[in-house]
């Protein structure tokens, strides 16, 4: 069980790793309100990951593939990355705010909320975790039961947290070498970025 929690805990470490729309919005806020703002869409995105892990074990996945369950959140999750776009648009358009150290050590609730509403509107996200059980045969685990199902979601949540701090304190200490310029590049490639994904999910529904 602990070779089974260190693989999980690396895999998601490389899950984490990979940039996309959460990324994204953590550099987002993180440039405007510092290592609180980061943190807090980063961990908001933990809390829904969390809850679709549980559903996906728990054999939920079967109800995402209902067209009339899997298509209206998937468009609530693409207007979500396109106002998060727009947002990142005005933000690159507009001044650079000055750096507050006490601003930047609070949990922003906004952010939090985010975040969440990022991975909870990722209908995807149930069918990694409904495909779990084949992940862990494939690390070494015959007929993984409950116990090891929590020993790997266990590993991966704990990567998971750490990425959370990781990741804001990175953008944090990027935030204090910003100038005008770098804001505003920063800002709008991360409306290009969530665009993209925003695109990406109307493409996949209209391709289905």
């Amino acid at each position: 069980m602990i070779e089974l929690f260190a693989s999980a805990f690396v895999l998601g470490l490389a899950f984490n790793a990979a940039p996309g729309s959460i990324f994204a919005e953590s550099l987002r806020r993180g440039l405007r309100g510092g290592f609180g703002s980061a943190l807090a869409v980063q961990v908001g995105s933990l809390v829904g990951d969390f809850t679709w892990a549980v559903l996906g074990l728990l054999g939920a996945a079967a109800l995402f593939t209902l067209s009339h369950v899997e298509v209206p959140l998937a468009l609530a999750g693409a207007a979500l990355l396109a106002w998060m776009a727009w947002q990142a648009i005005a933000d690159g358009l507009g001044p650079m705010p000055a750096f507050d150290e006490r601003a930047g050590s609070r949990l922003d609730r906004s952010a939090l909320v985010s975040g969440a509403a990022l991975s909870l509107s990722n209908p995807m996200n149930v069918t990694y975790w409904a495909a779990l059980g084949g992940t862990i045969t494939a690390l070494g685990v015959d007929r993984p039961g409950w116990e090891a199902f929590t020993v790997f979601l266990a590993g991966f949540m704990a990567s998971s947290l750490l990425w959370c701090f990781l990741c804001a304190g990175l953008i944090a200490w990027t935030r204090r070498h910003l100038g005008p310029t770098t804001w505003r590049l920063i800002n709008l490639g991360c409306a290009l970025g969530l665009a993209f994904f925003s695109a990406l999910v109307v493409w996949r529904i209209a391709s289905a």
